[in-house]
């Protein structure tokens, strides 16, 4: 007797293009909006530097580094604007002649990762802003509230799962483009025709094309998204970690480095005091180790120690070349403790680094950040003729066959393998994994709608 294996590229080919369709019908606005919101991420940065120029530069008449007052006292004239005496969180001397200084102090009323920063003009002293900023690369308050909407719609982290549920699926939808276009013949339609189906497929066509010219800026961005996010981003840093790929930091603890901190003792550098006693020339020191140390970028930014902490000075540059190095140095002796150059860096780490810093449009500065303005618009362009296709095909789509229909063609060994690969990926990337198991259930509905549909008709 012989039997008949049954023929896996037909229903390969069905189960590609239901997903694609899925996803572009489903995830297709959230993948929209966090292009939208990401476009005007990427064109905030030139806005803001005229927006806030009055705190961002200085209002001397000179520009002169040589002229610039030492650290301490560009801090105790922040503390004197605040009327308190109270220790930064972190400072961030002037990166260049004619910018200002950032005393940086923490406030419960701010979310995790904000700062009030005062923003000091070096040489005369005079308090040129005063506003809040966010994270390492110093967001002030526009891009801020951009980067909240991108990510989270301003709803914490239960609205983290929309852009992660945009950077899960974009990469397959990607993919899956792709691999339609390989497999079908590109449509043809006569110039001038202006019927439903022509002007679908010439809307296909477009589609098509503008998809492949992106697809390296989606897998890019996809990725990069899913280092954020909070459920993929956890378990990609996590198997960084346990891979010993991970970011290597120095370590502030005093204990780690196996020496003591003595809030008592006599200090080695000559009128430098323990950050604890609420001494400023603690900075001046501490600023002038770090850069015989070697942080030699114009951007570094001081972290004030804890209990039984080291400081913790960093290069914060993350244009092109990076400048990440950072240092821990003892609160009392000064003593470098310990030290990490970007040179030092996993490749997998750097990888991680350079793709943070050009999905936020930092790498190469305006030419990034036009990039991923052009990309922005390049996926939402997509979505939309995505949605033209669908709407003028509905009437088509409501009779083509479903997932489950396509899943149940494939032989058994090629359905465990997509099972198999499928869960791996659920557990990799949850937020997918469920909304995977939502569609299925969507299409099992939809199945079966029409198979009554049959059975009445």
């Amino acid at each position: 007797m012989t039997t008949h294996a049954k023929p896996v590229a037909p229903a390969l080919k069905t189960l590609v293009i239901r997903l694609h369709f899925y996803i572009g019908l489903l995830v297709g606005p959230f993948i929209f909006f966090a292009a939208l919101t990401g476009t005007l991420y990427a064109l905030t940065p030139a806005l803001e530097q005229a927006l806030y120029r009055d705190a961002l530069t200085t209002g001397s008449d000179s520009a002169s580094a040589t002229l610039a007052r030492p650290l301490s006292r560009q801090i105790a004239a922040a503390q004197d604007y605040l009327d308190d005496s109270a220790l930064p969180s972190a400072v961030r001397p002037a990166p260049e002649p004619g910018a200002t200084t950032r005393v940086m102090f923490a406030d419960p009323s701010l979310d995790a990762g904000e700062h009030r920063a005062i923003f000091v003009d070096p040489q005369s002293l005079e308090i040129r802003g005063d506003m809040t900023v966010y994270g390492t690369s110093g967001v002030l308050p526009l891009r801020r509230i951009i980067d909240q909407i991108h990510r989270s719609l301003m709803q914490g982290d239960p609205g983290r799962l929309y852009s992660e549920l945009a950077a899960s699926w974009m990469w397959l939808a990607a993919l899956g483009g792709l691999a339609i276009w390989a497999v079908t013949p590109s449509p043809r339609v006569q110039p001038g025709k202006q019927t439903r189906t022509a002007r679908r497929l010439r809307t296909r066509r477009r589609h098509s094309l503008l998809g492949l010219f992106l697809l390296v800026g989606l897998l890019a961005l996809s990725a990069t998204g899913m280092t954020w996010s909070k459920y993929a981003g956890d378990n990609f840093f996590t198997m960084l970690k346990a891979a010993g790929w991970g970011t290597p930091r120095v370590s502030q603890s005093l204990q780690a480095h196996d020496v003591a901190y003595d809030a008592h003792a006599d200090h080695a550098m000559p009128g430098a005091h323990p950050t604890v006693s609420g001494s400023l020339e603690a900075f001046d020191a501490v600023e002038r180790q770090a850069r015989e140390a070697g942080l030699d970028a114009g951007k570094i930014e001081l972290l004030v120690p804890g209990d039984n902490q080291a400081w913790k000075v960093r290069e914060i540059d993350r244009s092109w070349p990076s400048q990440v190095d950072e240092v821990a140095i003892h609160p009392q002796s000064f003593q470098v403790l310990d030290q990490v150059s970007f040179n030092d860096y996993p490749p997998a780490a750097k990888l991680t680094r350079w793709g943070i810093d050009g999905h936020m449009g930092i790498l190469f500065g305006l030419p990034n950040q036009l990039l991923l303005a052009s990309l922005g618009i390049g996926i939402m362009t997509m979505v939309g003729w995505g949605y033209a296709m669908w709407w003028r095909r509905r009437a088509l789509t409501r009779d083509s066959q479903t997932l489950w229909q396509a899943l149940l063609e494939l032989p058994l060994s090629v359905l465990a393998l997509i099972s198999l690969v499928a869960l791996l990926l659920g557990l990799a990337m949850p937020v997918m994994g469920v909304s995977l198991v939502i569609f299925l259930t969507v299409d099992a509905l939809r199945t079966l709608v029409a198979a009554r549909r049959r059975a009445t008709g």
